[in-house]
């Protein structure tokens, strides 16, 4: 199958640069994976479409203000060329691999001055990896000075003037769920959610469960095989509770279904469900066979690189919760592989008629935009 396959016509103005006026009110596509049929609702009619005892299980990892912006700095001490990082994962107390821009002739030694002149935050480059990661030395706590003079770093589609993030999206481009700091992007599928909805699911016997993912930059890069089975996914780290993983495997063992709010969430229970093999997660030789469920462990520290596209089965979820996925990408596979699970092709044309209606239908796409839910 080729990446091309997953290809599809986006009208620009469809693509949202601001979230809905209230997080609920974003609107919601519903499809019917035995039937294929769908239909056109709102986020806060989610509800209608849940059973008690259903099991919810949502990402609680918490953007950070991962790009921090500053100076080199030469042996005198005086500042040169402007350069930006953004933080992609700590190696080390006060350690950290970073996208580093301009980077190409930056070397190990190289001395880094982030934040405003008065007081910067120093950091030494202390190496390179094949990727063009580098990694940082920071000579203090790097999320606590982040917190104070860091941005967001929103999605390359949504336009922001540079500079300071704004209040508006420092409040919308988080869950409020969101109590795990790491993730350099949103699992964008939990921003629907409000403190009330959540509790009308409780009072209505409807489970939730956690679990983290920290959303990586790889999230954001486009697929540049031609044909599926030539990529390669990025990695990305997780961890699963015990209390998640009994939640699970009770909802399982009795018959109740399991919904996974957003892509996030899939990746991990679909990489725990197929063991652990050569360091990795979800990477295990009969990872597309038929399988009868077997008891999720708890993975208190994981990584993933697992590639969910057609025509692979699911061993935990029966249903997923997303938001709109871009043209081409890996998010836009997992979500046809799940819509119609072991089969070639179904899912992909499916799923890409799915979204010709949400176009013409004038849905909002991406990270701020509306929801489909599967099930």
């Amino acid at each position: 199958m080729l990446v091309s396959d997953f290809d599809f016509h986006l009208p620009p103005e469809l693509i949202a640069q601001h979230p809905a006026p209230e997080r609920d009110a974003s609107r919601l596509l519903v499809l019917d994976r035995s039937s294929g049929s769908r239909s056109f609702t709102h986020f806060s009619s989610l509800l209608d479409h849940l059973h008690p005892g259903d099991l919810l299980v949502f990402n609680d990892a918490k953007v950070i203000p991962a790009r921090l912006r500053g100076r080199k700095v030469d042996g005198s001490g005086a500042t040169g060329g402007a350069v930006e990082i953004l933080l992609l994962e700590e190696s080390a107390p006060r350690t950290w691999w970073t996208l580093l821009r301009p980077g190409k002739r930056v070397r190990p030694g190289t001395r880094l001055h982030f934040g405003p002149p008065s007081a910067p935050l120093p950091a030494t480059v202390l190496a390179k990896n094949e990727e063009g990661h580098c990694q940082l030395g920071f000579e203090g706590d790097v999320l606590d000075f982040a917190a104070l003079h860091g941005e967001l770093p929103l999605p390359p589609y949504i336009e922001r003037p540079e500079g300071p993030t704004p209040e508006a999206d420092r409040e919308r481009y988080q869950t409020v769920y969101a109590r795990n700091p790491g993730s350099v992007a949103a699992p964008t599928a939990g921003l629907h959610f409000t403190p009330r909805i959540l509790h009308e699911l409780q009072a209505r016997g409807v489970e939730t469960a956690h679990l983290t993912l920290h959303v990586g930059a790889g999230t954001f890069l486009p697929v540049k095989a031609d044909r599926i089975a030539d990529h390669r996914m990025h990695e990305e780290r997780f961890s699963l509770p015990p209390e998640t993983a009994a939640a699970i495997n009770r909802s399982k063992a009795a018959g109740r279904r399991v919904i996974a709010i957003g892509t996030t969430t899939a990746r991990v229970l679909e990489s725990v469900a197929r063991g652990f093999s050569g360091g990795m997660w979800g990477e295990v030789p009969d990872a597309d066979a038929p399988a009868a469920f077997h008891p999720l462990p708890t993975v208190e520290a994981g990584r993933t690189r697992i590639f969910l596209h057609p025509p692979c089965r699911f061993r935990v979820l029966d249903g997923l919760l997303t938001n709109f996925h871009l043209p081409q990408s890996t998010l836009l596979m997992l979500v046809s592989a799940f819509a119609a699970p072991g089969e070639p092709d179904l899912g992909r044309r499916r799923i890409l008629e799915t979204y010709q209606a949400a176009v013409e239908a004038r849905f909002r796409f991406f990270s701020y935009g509306d929801a489909m839910l599967l099930l």
